[in-house]
């Protein structure tokens, strides 16, 4: 399916003839940008600098889409019936009294750098309405109907909304998304592109960085760079014939980005992952497609999350790496995907990142969040949606779940709510997508009651909830 239409976008019909020839230049420049940075007026309206006493600069935020089962990885209840325990044993972990799951050894090595949320819940069990609504912490519903695609009404996600009120002064992408646009029911899944903020705030779409000869979508000149400069040098002549000022021009922003980005040595480094030693590749864990499973094993997640430690490194503000297919979705054959194909990636990738960023000192400076749309149901078998679950599976649950966080201004270490003897329901402190969302707002440097507007000039606060204060260091 192809991306939907979205309003403000703009055609060459609409173009004067000066613009015309700036499009022209940039292909004649050999730069194919060519949907990061589109729109009218990109940055014709003032942006509040960013808060010095913000403790995170940057976010990595994995995305665990199709619903982790956190009875059976991370909120284990192993006093419980066999039917909802599952078969898994726990291990003990760096956090003194918090256990995982034993096919996540590497996790629960680093867990003492991680603040556990054991009760996230709400109430929608459908995976694109969840994922909308964990994205942007905003309730998923318009007109009566579950929002489950994208559209220019939606509210936007986490990286749009710092793209606006953080934007970053390197030539590169304020927002970075990892690895492509992931569809299902035939829907792409909200709560990645900008909404009503625009086009210009949707995120790069960078790319799978597992691939062997991965190369940046448009980021790489076309031309060799003697070719690259007299061309440059001819569109500058153009440019002063036509007598006007580029600064109020509304494609000189669209020019003078796409042409730093491009050019920009900083910008081209930090998507060279073959500049690491091979064997941090290999701790991040190296592509291993696993037949059968949903997701295909998520082979692009180690190459994925080590590209976003060094896109954050450089500077971005948000990367967000997806699981991928819907790969978390466990309503049959559950243990076997979850014991071959899920487990251990995600193990080696999460710890990895939460390593490294440790290591290179940048974890006091990144805020790390590992989240998804919902949690599984506490009984095996279970059935509360519409793709049921086998005797071994288990459907969708947003009642009660768990969420990561590390880094910049969270307490490492921490463990906050907690649920009941089947993982069924919180019964300590019960937190919203409302709250998480004002939670990472205010780790990020952006007050959550700040006004954002829609194009009709509709006011609309960054988030609904309140931030848990007990996570802050």
């Amino acid at each position: 399916m192809s991306k939907p239409r979205r309003n403000g976008r703009m055609s060459l019909g609409s173009l004067n003839r000066r613009e015309t020839l700036h499009v022209g230049g940039l292909t004649a420049l050999g730069i194919t940008l060519p949907h990061l940075l589109r729109s009218e007026g990109l940055a014709s309206q003032p942006q509040p600098a960013r808060s010095e006493t913000a403790p995170a600069k940057a976010c990595i935020l994995f995305f665990m889409e199709g619903g982790p089962s956190h009875i059976d990885m991370w909120d284990m209840k192993p006093k419980a019936p066999e039917q909802i325990r599952g078969i898994y044993k726990p291990i003990a972990t760096s956090l003194p009294g918090m256990s995982v799951c034993e096919h996540l050894p590497l996790l629960a090595s680093q867990m003492h750098h991680m603040t556990v949320v054991r009760s996230v819940s709400h109430s929608i069990v459908d995976h694109n309405a969840g994922s909308h609504y964990i994205l942007t912490g905003k309730y998923p519903m318009r007109e009566s109907q579950l929002i489950r695609g994208p559209s220019p009404e939606n509210a936007p996600p986490y990286g749009s909304v710092l793209a606006k009120l953080r934007p970053i002064s390197q030539p590169l992408p304020d927002y970075v998304h990892l690895p492509k646009e992931f569809f299902n029911c035939g829907h792409f899944i909200p709560g990645v592109l900008a909404g009503f903020l625009g086009d210009a705030y949707d995120p790069f779409i960078a790319g799978d960085a597992s691939d062997a000869n991965y190369r940046v979508p448009g980021l790489e000149p076309r031309l060799p760079d003697a070719q690259f400069d007299s061309r440059k040098a001819l569109l500058k002549q153009i440019d002063r014939g036509l007598g006007q000022r580029r600064a109020t021009d509304r494609m000189d922003t669209f020019y003078q980005k796409a042409f730093s980005l491009v050019t920009a040595p900083q910008a081209r480094k930090a998507f060279r992952l073959d500049d690491e030693l091979a064997s941090v590749r290999e701790r991040y864990g190296l592509p291993k497609p696993v037949s059968g499973v949903r997701g295909n094993g998520m082979p692009h997640l180690g190459q994925c999350m080590l590209l976003a430690r060094r896109l954050v490194e450089a500077g971005v503000r948000l990367v967000s790496v997806w699981a991928g297919g819907q790969a978390f979705d466990g309503h049959r054959e559950h243990f076997s995907s979850l014991t071959n194909g899920l487990c251990p990636p995600t193990d080696r990738a999460l710890s990895a990142l939460i390593e490294d960023l440790a290591e290179r000192g940048l974890l006091d400076e990144t805020l790390v969040v590992a989240l998804a749309e919902f949690g599984r149901t506490p009984k095996l078998g279970q059935v509360t949606s519409t793709a049921g679950a086998n005797a071994d599976g288990r459907d969708h649950w947003p009642q009660a779940y768990t969420i990561f966080l590390a880094g910049a201004g969270v307490k490492p270490g921490y463990v906050f709510g907690a649920t009941d003897q089947h993982a069924a329901y919180p019964i300590e402190n019960a937190v919203s997508p409302e709250d998480i969302a004002a939670t990472i707002y205010t780790l990020m440097g952006v007050d959550p009651h700040m006004r954002i507007y829609d194009p009709l000039n509709r006011p609309h606060s960054v988030a609904d909830g309140q931030p848990i204060g007990d996570l802050f260091a």
